[in-house]
């Protein structure tokens, strides 16, 4: 069952996923050349705690194995998931996608920005700002009574008109009380299928988009995703809830 969020749940969602666009608005503000990864990883961890939040990233389980990070951060060719590390330095012409999950009161905000250090190569540009852009083409299609496969379908689309490859193997999701519930949201599919969409639903859609082919594979720290070819990768995401007016946006940071 897909939950459907009551007046109350929508409200606490507003509110985490408020404070998790605020963090991740100032992280990707110290994206510069210089900072490492860790320091990144730890100036969220500060914000999160700031916020009288926690991240629901650190210590996440998947099996057996423990993620050790307080939010994510992946360069270049890493997809999702990368591990802030000392020894992981920003340097200008680097993508950097910044994922910053947080539980606030029982609920999450979960959303994603890649951006841009210093002078990048046109290719790279064009990667990040059409993922950009089929994000906000993907919400637009988040509407009560579509389906899930409206979503994929139009993510897909955006991306492939433009010469650049859907990652398959991680998806987006529904959000609430938990990190991953259902459905699960795919950035590629047909439309018209898939589960229904309905009013009170809250959604991660996140289009994860390859400068070369769609194939990832998982580093040895048993989280990292990285491109099979090694080319570049971007990430954006938004908790979207739907509405009998249409998709409203939550990871929207108030001024």
């Amino acid at each position: 069952m897909i939950p459907i969020k009551n007046s109350y749940e929508v409200e606490q969602m507003r509110r985490a996923c408020r404070i998790a666009a605020r963090v991740l608005d100032r992280v990707v503000n110290l994206v510069v050349p210089g900072v490492n990864t860790y320091d990144l990883d730890q100036a969220g961890k500060r914000y999160i705690r700031e916020s009288g939040a926690t991240s629901a990233c650190h210590n996440f389980q998947n099996g057996n194995r423990i993620y050790p990070g307080y939010i994510c951060v992946s360069v270049n060719d890493e997809v999702v998931h990368g591990i802030g590390s000392l020894r992981r330095t920003i340097r200008s012409g680097d993508v950097v996608s910044v994922d910053v999950v947080i539980s606030y009161n029982g609920f999450i905000g979960d959303n994603a920005r890649t951006v841009m250090v210093g002078e990048v190569s046109a290719e790279v540009r064009h990667l990040v700002e059409t993922t950009r852009d089929a994000l906000g083409c993907a919400i637009s299609f988040a509407r009560d009574g579509g389906r899930v496969g409206d979503i994929s379908h139009a993510v897909q689309t955006f991306v492939e008109s433009r010469g650049l490859s859907i990652v398959r193997e991680f998806v987006g999701h529904g959000v609430g009380r938990s990190m991953h519930e259902a459905p699960q949201i795919p950035n590629h599919g047909r439309k018209g299928k898939g589960d229904r969409l309905r009013a009170g639903m809250t959604l991660a859609i996140e289009p994860m988009v390859n400068l070369g082919k769609h194939e990832v594979i998982v580093a040895d720290d048993g989280w990292t995703a990285v491109t099979l070819d090694g080319k570049p990768s971007a990430h954006f995401e938004h908790t979207v809830l739907i509405t009998k007016n249409g998709p409203e946006i939550l990871t929207l940071p108030k001024k």
